[in-house]
Parts: C-alpha cells; sequence; structure tokens
C-alpha cells in the first residue's frame, strides 16, 4: 500500500532540487521500467499494477527493494504519464564519474544543450549508432530530468556519461574533436576519421567560442532548401549516421 510519505517522495522528485538532494530519480512505463531493473541502475522502489505483477512474475521475484501495488489512477498521480498502467521505479542517480576513452570509436560531446527532449532523442540516437560514451558541459540538461529519462525510452541505462568543463576534458584526452558547423567540411567529403570526439553545440547558439578553438575538424550537413539550421537533435542523428558510415566500412 502506498503510504502518504512514499507519495509526498515520489512527488518531489520532479524537480530537481529534489532529485539532487536524495540522489534519486524515476522512471515510468512498462518498457523503461523493465530496462532499468536490467541495467546496472540501483532501483529503490517498484510501484506497480496487478496486471504488470501478472505479465513480468518472474523478472520481479527476483527484485530485493520495495515493491508495492498500486492502481492505475495512483500511477499516474504519481508520475507524469498521462495514461500509466504498468509501473513505476524510483532509482539511484550514479556517481559524475569520467571515463577514459579507449579503442576506435567515437564519443559524444554536448555543449551547452538546454532542452531535456533533445537531450533525450540525442541519448537515444547514439545508443542507435552503438555510441555509449557520452560527456556533457555542466550546462547541459540534466540527465535525470523525467523528461530527458522518457525521450531515451530506455536508452539510458546502455550509456555511460559524466558532466564536466569540455576545455578540461579536451585537454586531458588529447582526441581529434570534430564540431558541427554551418561553415564546415561538407560531412559526406569526410574521408575515415579515426577515433575521437564529436561536439554538439547550442541550440540556438552553437559551439561556444572556447570550445571552437578546441575543434580540430569543423564538420556540416549540407542543405538544399532554405531552413536556417537543422534542430540539434536531428543534426546529431545525421552526423553520427555518417560518421558510422565512415568507421564501419
Amino acid at each position: 500500500m502506498l503510504s502518504k510519505n512514499t507519495v509526498k517522495f515520489i512527488k518531489s522528485l520532479h524537480q530537481k532540487k529534489y532529485r539532487s538532494e536524495s540522489g534519486r530519480f524515476f522512471v515510468e512505463g512498462e518498457k523503461s521500467v523493465l530496462e532499468v531493473l536490467q541495467s546496472d541502475f540501483l532501483v529503490d522502489t517498484l510501484v506497480t499494477t496487478e496486471s504488470f505483477e501478472e505479465r513480468h512474475f518472474g523478472q520481479l521475484k527476483s527484485f530485493g527493494g520495495q515493491h508495492i501495488t498500486a492502481t492505475q489512477k495512483q500511477l499516474e498521480d504519481l508520475g507524469q504519464y498521462q495514461s500509466n498502467d504498468a509501473a513505476l521505479a524510483v532509482v539511484q542517480m550514479k556517481p559524475n564519474l569520467a571515463f577514459e576513452p579507449a579503442g576506435e570509436s567515437l564519443i559524444l560531446a554536448l555543449d551547452d544543450v538546454r532542452d531535456p527532449g533533445n537531450l533525450g532523442t540525442i541519448i537515444r540516437v547514439a545508443d542507435w549508432y552503438g555510441i555509449d560514451k557520452l560527456v556533457f558541459s555542466p550546462q547541459t540538461a540534466e540527465f535525470y530530468n523525467p523528461k530527458v529519462i522518457q525521450s531515451t525510452m530506455g536508452s539510458f541505462t546502455r550509456v555511460k556519461f559524466f558532466y564536466e568543463d569540455l576545455e578540461k576534458v579536451f585537454a586531458a584526452w588529447q582526441l581529434p574533436v570534430y564540431g558541427a558547423f554551418l561553415d564546415g567540411e561538407n560531412i559526406h567529403t569526410l574521408q575515415g576519421p579515426a577515433a575521437g570526439v564529436l561536439l554538439m553545440g547550442n541550440e540556438s547558439k552553437g559551439i561556444s567560442p572556447a570550445l571552437e578553438q578546441k575543434v580540430t575538424q569543423k564538420v556540416t550537413i549540407p542543405g538544399f532548401g532554405k531552413a536556417e539550421s537543422l534542430n540539434v537533435a536531428i543534426a546529431t542523428a545525421i552526423l553520427c549516421d555518417n560518421f558510422n558510415r565512415l568507421m564501419r566500412p
């Protein structure tokens, strides 16, 4: 049974302040909850409907955290989904630990990408192309924002990430940095990029002047119409597709 304290705590996680203080965030919906249960994230509390429990009895049998049965209406009141007849999980955040680049792979870096929907879509795009390492500037949207988590469609469980000053990161890694610019080299003519970093900039301002100095190769997506620019998530997908084609012939 849902207690008032549990309801109050889960609802507090809608706000970044309380997510940061508690080190917890929430995941909702059948697909995302099942994926987080199968991941290396630690789940504290699971709130599920009886129908969800019947469908996934075997998987829930091994869950060792707090498990509460609730109605669909209670679930919908707790989260942000207009319709949720399955589950909601309270999950522990991971520590903000840097990773080391390794192998012939591409790392995705985001400079001040503010929109949670864009960030979530970019994480999903990265997962689609097998890019499992991402680094974010401190001004980039919060990874654990509910809109980010929702937009990833479970892909948040399959990537490593950390937040840090990107100038420091690039200086330490000493890798080629491919930056997305309107005046860059046509990505369609780029020849065989080595392992490195693909840097995407702010939705309206692009890559900051300080980070532009760290870019070793500017790239662009050729346009044929009159649109001024592309959405950053769409641009990321197109560039990732082209890099994937070059790195995995």
